[in-house]
């Protein structure tokens, strides 16, 4: 068995839409890529019962059978798709440097370029009854699936700037929105803080918290707890939308990756370059304002494109100076 480290043309570290259609792009451009998966193969979507806005399917589609639709799609043009997190990188900062990215803690592998599409990930309670009724009435994006509980009661936690759109979009089209904040303040800005306020379905309630989440396989009601003073009280809903933040998923890269004071990679322009050179990063891990499947799916693309125009820079320059 050899002991060469393995040189890969195009690395793609993460999977989801960004991933995925990375992927598709470039394969078709030859970069015979090859994609670490990690921790959830899929990404967020593959914990999404039904996905209605993507362009392309007209009656909805379960999200986990839209990845598995993807993944098809990207192998059928040559990826290959590996089961793996990427654990540990060593990038390179000269143009047509090789990148080094550590599998599952034990396997090096080499890269002339790299995709990264790792992803965000929600924050959520951490209530027993919350994490049970995932994908049956809690959700963390509201744009995604408020659509589902149109003309409906719903609820939704957190005082931000997010929260606070997710608030108005959630009135919108439903009956009435509860709005659990657990200061006596929001977080958001003012002219947020002023849209909420004169939203007259939004029942905003300060120094409120969840106590637990109502319903055997979806959400049925909401036991609320005010923090000052202890009591308790029941609301029927039947979604609750948790609006409290996103982590993105990018521990691995700090000290080599830009970025923003919310660990947020940092691309340049309109492209999906990082500060390291063919280091492309596409989807939520550079995206904190639209986080839809859709948009992901588009800077996955760009990041292909980027890449494939990278190593052709590098080729060329590299015949130049064997010339």
């Amino acid at each position: 068995m050899s002991d060469k480290t393995e040189r890969i043309k195009c690395l793609i570290i993460g999977s989801g839409p960004a991933g995925y259609t990375a992927a598709i792009y470039a394969s078709r451009a030859d970069l015979k890529p090859v994609m670490y998966t990690g921790m959830e193969p899929g990404g967020q979507l593959t914990t999404t019962t039904e996905v209605d806005n993507f362009p392309g399917y007209p009656d909805g589609v379960d999200g986990p059978k839209m990845m598995m639709d993807l993944q098809k799609q990207a192998e059928r043009f040559g990826t290959e798709v590996r089961m793996g997190m990427v654990t540990e990188v060593e990038f390179s900062k000269e143009p047509g440097g090789i990148h080094k990215a550590c599998v599952d803690n034990s396997t090096w592998v080499e890269a002339e370029s790299v995709i990264i599409s790792t992803g965000a990930t929600a924050k959520y309670l951490g209530l027993p009854s919350e994490q049970r009724l995932r994908g049956g009435g809690v959700s963390a994006c509201a744009v995604c699936d408020g659509f589902f509980y149109k003309g409906q009661d719903v609820a939704i936690v957190g005082g931000g700037d997010t929260a606070a759109e997710e608030a108005t979009y959630l009135a919108n089209i439903c009956n009435k929105v509860t709005m659990l904040v657990r200061r006596d303040e929001m977080r958001a800005s003012k002219a947020m803080q002023h849209r909420v306020d004169n939203t007259k379905n939004i029942d905003l309630r300060y120094n409120t918290e969840v106590d637990e989440v109502i319903g055997d396989q979806v959400v049925e009601g909401l036991r609320m707890v005010n923090n000052q003073t202890g009591e308790k009280e029941e609301i029927k809903i039947t979604g609750l939308f948790i609006a409290i933040g996103h982590k993105p998923n990018t521990d691995i890269f700090k000290d080599q990756l830009e970025m923003d004071d919310t660990g947020y990679l940092i691309t340049k322009g309109k492209s999906t370059k990082t500060n390291i050179p063919g280091v492309f990063a596409s989807g939520d891990v550079q995206d904190k304002e639209y986080r839809q499947a859709v948009t992901a799916a588009g800077t996955g693309c760009m990041a292909a494109l980027d890449a494939e125009r990278y190593l052709a820079s590098v080729e060329s320059k590299e015949e130049e100076i064997t010339a």
